[in-house]
């Protein structure tokens, strides 16, 4: 059984305090959420799933670029 994501936080050590270690686990996060969304679209069958799949993958990649200027301004 996994720990709850509380104790997970604490027993690597990472502190929310930290905004590198947020800015990096937000990251990895949207690493994979376009993965999936970038199997999602080549693997569509229908031009509408397709569609759907790539607005995703834009919004990440907008939302990953948003994250990276957060974090550049908040040094």
């Amino acid at each position: 059984m996994m720990p709850a994501r509380d104790d997970r936080t604490r027993a690597t050590g990472e502190e929310t305090g930290d905004l590198g270690l947020l800015f990096h686990r937000l990251n990895n996060q949207l690493g994979i959420i376009l993965a999936n969304a970038e199997l999602l679209e080549a693997k569509s069958a229908d031009e509408m799933a397709r569609a759907r799949a790539a607005q995703v993958v834009l919004s990440v990649l907008d939302a990953m670029t948003t994250a990276r200027e957060i974090r550049l301004r908040s040094k």
